[in-house]
């Protein structure tokens, strides 16, 4: 449709109020501007909501993750519902998605692992990104890059730890996008080995 994501979020706004039946009409749509609109709008009413609420949001996101169909998708969500919404529960159904066929939910998996960084739990990150390792898809690459470059951030050692341990396995892609905020000098002893 060509909308752009600013116009998306004020309709998202706009429309916060929806019911979750009209919510998955939307997320059931072909038009992957809908979508989006019924994501932000889930993720507006998560942020607001109550225990109860959250609860409703969080595994009614669950049960539709095979409508959350691209990378801007997942990340517009994935951080802020399921990151939120999974940081105190059992995480299995993460390493399920990170087994997943389907991309998107492995997307979904590493970005929600690299969420619960800040609250001290470097541990699912480095499995799920451990298990994502001989994944063949770029944007998994640049995702799991990215959420261990996150993890860099408040962890410099458990990111060092983790890339002097599969830096000369991993895919070059992740690798990028994991040392891209390290020195010139850092960046090329992992480039180079």
């Amino acid at each position: 449709m060509g909308i752009t994501v600013p116009d998306q979020r004020k309709v998202a706004h706009r429309f916060q109020d929806l019911s979750l039946s009209d919510i998955k009409k939307l997320l059931n749509s072909p038009v992957h501007e809908h979508r989006f609109v019924a994501l932000e709008i889930l993720v507006f009413r998560y942020e607001k909501g109550n225990g109860q609420e959250k609860k409703k949001i969080g595994d009614f996101y669950l049960a539709n993750t095979n409508r959350i169909n691209n990378w801007d998708l997942v990340d517009t969500s994935a951080p802020y519902i399921l990151g939120d919404y999974l940081l105190k529960k059992d995480k299995r159904i993460l390493y399920k998605f990170a087994r997943s066929k389907n991309i998107w939910e492995r997307r979904i998996a590493v970005i929600t692992a690299g969420t619960f960084v800040k609250s001290g739990n470097y541990r699912d990150l480095i499995k799920i990104s451990e298990m994502l390792l001989k994944d063949k898809h770029d944007l998994i690459h640049k995702a799991t890059g990215w959420m261990l470059r996150e993890l860099g951030k408040i962890s410099p050692e458990a990111e060092i730890e983790f890339l002097d341990k599969y830096y000369h396995t991993m895919p070059r892609t992740m690798l990028r996008y994991a040392i891209e905020k390290f020195s010139p000098e850092r960046r090329r002893h992992y480039l180079q080995k």
